[in-house]
């Protein structure tokens, strides 16, 4: 019997080590599987048919194409961004779930008391797909056809002017507060739900000036109710050659540009990052694809993880400055 019951403890260790074989066996497997071997998700952590989501499901039809994986956009929505953000940051660093994040991740680092994950440290940035810009905007009615003009006429009437944004704690809304620190006036912020509604007043009259992403300004520009002073960023667009960046006309600090990017878990191996990096890059610089998100209003960029790294970490304090000094909170 003594025998016996040996020999059913060996066996039964024997199949738990070989479990544990075929266990290792699958895992080993598994990840010597090539890169991708299955259907990528996209999370754009904003509502459809806004700009992120164009530009996720633009790149991600194109990227299926080429890898022949299907790539699946998800929107995951709330929070400005941070639910989707979050979602992202917390996946398994497998190269798998995929964040297309712009500028007001790295904002809100400075704009809200507490987040669920650090945007500096918890994502390895991919490539930075395209580039964005304010306008200045100012209605027809204002009788100033450059920004030194218009200061000088604000500084005359302090209680005359206003400005309205795209939304608190947006990246209209640090500009914004930019141009009121550097240029010395007290511009009243009239926050906008969105970019339409905000246009809307301004045709109407209810407010007088506008810090007004390009995109959405774009298809108003040939209207005449309002005048472009100037934009931010560190270029003039092709199809506004006459607009003057802030920095050209003598007022710095509004160099860090909006983007569009995308990023992976931390964790993710740099092989597999850099994979993708170069897929999205080589994508994103197809003369179909950028005239597209020309047509957006952007300029297209396609960077190296390293490249868009720099930018991030670069344009962060200079972000952060203007949002303390303003005292722009989200609670």
């Amino acid at each position: 019997m003594k025998s016996l019951s040996n020999y059913g403890r060996n066996l039964a260790q024997g199949l738990l080590a070989l479990a544990a074989l075929l266990s290792f066996a699958a895992m080993a497997q598994t990840s010597a599987q090539p890169y991708p071997s299955r259907a990528l998700k996209f999370v754009v952590p904003y509502p459809a048919g806004g700009s992120t989501d164009i530009i996720g499901r633009m790149l991600a039809a194109r990227l299926s194409e080429s890898w022949g994986q299907p790539v699946v956009v998800e929107n995951r929505t709330g929070a400005s961004g941070i639910i989707g953000n979050d979602y992202v940051a917390k996946s398994p660093a497998d190269g798998y779930t995929v964040l297309i994040g712009i500028t007001a991740m790295i904002q809100s680092a400075y704009t809200h008391a507490k987040l669920p994950y650090d945007p500096f440290k918890d994502f390895a940035p991919v490539a930075e797909i395209a580039r964005s810009s304010d306008l200045f905007v100012v209605a027809a009615s204002v009788p100033a056809n450059t920004l030194k003009e218009f200061v000088a006429l604000a500084k005359a009437n302090p209680k005359a002017y206003s400005y309205g944004s795209y939304g608190n704690a947006t990246s209209s809304h640090i500009h914004g507060e930019m141009f009121n620190m550097q240029a010395g006036l007290e511009l009243a912020h009239v926050p906008y739900k969105g970019a339409a509604p905000m246009i809307n007043d301004l045709y109407g009259g209810q407010i007088n000036t506008a810090f007004v992403d390009v995109g959405s300004a774009r298809s108003h520009l040939a209207s005449g109710r309002f005048k472009v002073l100037a934009l931010t960023g560190t270029q003039r667009f092709k199809f506004l050659p006459e607009v003057p960046t802030f920095g050209e006309s003598g007022y710095p600090g509004f160099e860090p540009n909006g983007w569009f990017g995308m990023l992976l878990p931390a964790a993710t191996p740099a092989e597999i990052v850099k994979k993708l990096s170069v897929e999205i890059a080589r994508i994103v610089r197809l003369p179909e694809v950028a005239a597209r998100l020309n047509d957006m209003g952007l300029i297209a960029v396609g960077s190296t993880p390293e490249e868009f790294a720099a930018m991030i970490k670069a344009d962060a304090p200079e972000w952060g400055r203007v949002i303390k000094g303003a005292k722009i909170k989200i609670e």
